[in-house]
Order: C-alpha cells, then structure tokens, then sequence
C-alpha cells in the first residue's frame, strides 16, 4: 500500500500560483479566497492587512502606499520561494496602492495547502517576506501633521 505521501493531493500543485496583483481599486477576500480554492486542500490559510488609526504611538489620519514598476514581479517572485518550500496547492497575493483610510484593506494574501500547519507556515512566510522583500512603500500622515514613510 502506497504511503499518503505519495497521494497527488498531498504534493504541490502543478502550477500554484493563481493570482498576484498590485492594485488601485479596494481588494476583495471573497475573489483572494476562491483563487486559492482546491479540492486537495485541506487547509487554507487567509492573512489581511487593514489600515489602522495608530503607529509607533501617534495617531494616523491617512495613509497611501505607492511602488517601484519591478513590485508584481517581486511579488512573484516571493510567491515562487513560498511555494518551492511547501507543498502549496494554490497561493494568491494582492496589495492595494494609492490613498487609503483607516479600516481599508491594504494587503490580502492566501495559501492553500493539503494540511492546516502548512498553510499557516506558507502564509506566514509569504506576507513576512513580502513585508521585506517588495519595493512597496507607506506613507503616514500623523494627527500632529508629522509625516513618514516605511517601506521594504
């Protein structure tokens, strides 16, 4: 009898990346959860980054990210390491730029994965090295009219 190892379901997908996108427009967890839906997944982990009132102790009032040309591409990039090191069924990564108010939805990644501890690493690793690793940059405009920016 064959391992559940050796099962097709319990290896990566063939071609896992389903959806990477930079964007101006509000991002949708419905469309992000669908892309990463498979049948051989058993679990699916779901990260969102919303905009909040507060940094580092100071009050935001608004906030816009903006990118370099290369930022989808790096985008791939970090999805292409995630899924080489796990057994990543479907993965989907979309960052919203332009001017943004408090509660938006700023970046919305998903993995899907044969097992739940997978999916959550995977997920993990794909927001933290998008975090450091594409050229996308935020820029905060304080309540006290201070200003900053942060970015990879």
């Amino acid at each position: 009898m064959a391992s559940t190892d050796d099962h097709p379901g319990e290896q990566a997908a063939p071609d896992p990346i389903k959806l990477i996108a930079v964007r101006e427009t509000a991002l949708s967890l419905d469309e992000v959860f669908r892309a990463v839906g498979d049948d051989a997944a058993g679990g699916i982990a779901l990260f969102v980054g919303t905009v909040r009132n507060h940094d580092g102790g100071a009050d935001v009032d608004r906030l816009g990210y903006s990118c370099h040309p290369s930022a989808e591409t790096e985008m791939r990039r970090v999805a292409e390491k995630v899924v080489a090191g796990y057994p990543v069924r479907a993965l989907a990564a979309v960052h919203r730029i332009g001017d943004l108010v408090v509660g938006d939805l700023a970046v919305v990644v998903a993995v899907s994965c044969p097992h739940r501890a997978e999916a959550f690493e995977a997920c993990r690793k794909l927001i933290d090295d998008l975090k450091h690793e594409v050229p996308i940059w935020k820029h905060q405009t304080f309540s006290d009219g201070t200003e900053e920016w942060v970015g990879a």
